[in-house]
């Protein structure tokens, strides 16, 4: 689908472009202040341009970014279908990376629409957005599940995110976002220092692939719930949303109003389901 012109580095196959060793001063409570070399994560400034025109500035870690572009694209309803995208080149420079998209003319129009530059900030979705009415988009109703989801499938999901979350592991410092089938078993991860960044590198990814019924699976998140998560987890058409901290009233509303799962507060031994909670089996009773 595209071609690359620079290094693409995978997140959970070499993970030296997605983070820094840089000398700090440790200070211990009592005791003299030392001097070590810490792993931090990488966060560096990616342009996205569409067809040459620059829309969106995102401060993100410099790995799986044609996912991102693609999951970022379709997350934002700029393109309807992955097929919409023709080309995507990477070029990186002093400052960070361009990744210049080459969408359908069909595209275009609405990406003229809704155009709006924005300098991404970590953890915010919204910025430079020009009127209230940019803020939901107009997405139709999931379906229900066609298996409801067990909740020994969902722990197990929660477990296997946070082992496989290696940069994190490494700089305590990014997101991330899986996808598990029904069984819990998780089989795509993407990290990122941005929440939003590595769900819309998962759903890039996952329209990459035409192995996953993703409609019967569920997408976990390490961060909080938010509006915009449950909004993109919807656009892809993935029935729910898990996520290891809190929600917001705007998720939950917008989760019932799609007929989207909402668990919030995933941990080891409990959580707590905010809309449809229809969709969960009552097994489990003795674990």
């Amino acid at each position: 689908m595209s071609s690359i012109s620079a290094t693409f580095t995978a997140a959970d196959t070499d993970l030296s472009a997605a983070h820094q060793a840089q000398s700090i001063w440790r200070q211990p409570r009592h005791g003299q202040r030392l001097t070590q070399v810490d792993a931090i994560a990488t966060e560096i400034p990616v342009a996205l341009q569409y067809n040459g025109i620059n829309h969106a500035v995102l401060l993100a870690t410099p790995t799986f970014l044609e996912d991102l572009a693609l999951g970022f694209s379709f997350t934002e309803g700029i393109i309807r279908h992955a097929s919409d995208i023709y080309d995507i080149t990477l070029q990186q420079n002093a400052q960070g990376y361009v990744v210049d998209i080459e969408i359908a003319s069909a595209c275009l129009n609405q990406l003229k629409q809704r155009r709006r530059q924005l300098a991404g900030r970590t953890g915010c979705g919204l910025c430079g957005l020009e009127s209230l009415s940019e803020v939901q988009r107009d997405l139709p109703m999931l379906a229900p599940p066609i298996h409801r989801y067990s909740p020994t499938a969902v722990f197990a999901a929660l477990d296997q995110l946070r082992a496989k979350q290696p940069l994190h592991q490494i700089t305590g410092a990014t997101h991330a976002a899986g996808w598990a089938d029904l069984n819990g078993t998780i089989h795509v991860v993407r990290e990122d220092v941005g929440r939003h960044n590595a769900l819309d590198k998962l759903i890039g990814q996952l329209l990459s692939q035409s192995s996953l019924a993703i409609n019967q699976g569920l997408i976990v998140v390490s961060s909080r719930a938010s509006f915009e998560m449950v909004q993109k987890t919807a656009a892809i058409g993935v029935p729910a949303l898990v996520a290891v901290s809190a929600p917001t009233s705007y998720a939950k509303h917008i989760a019932e109003e799609l007929g989207l799962l909402l668990i919030a507060f995933g941990r080891e031994k409990q959580f707590s389901a905010y809309s449809h909670a229809e969709y969960l089996t009552e097994e489990d009773h003795a674990s």
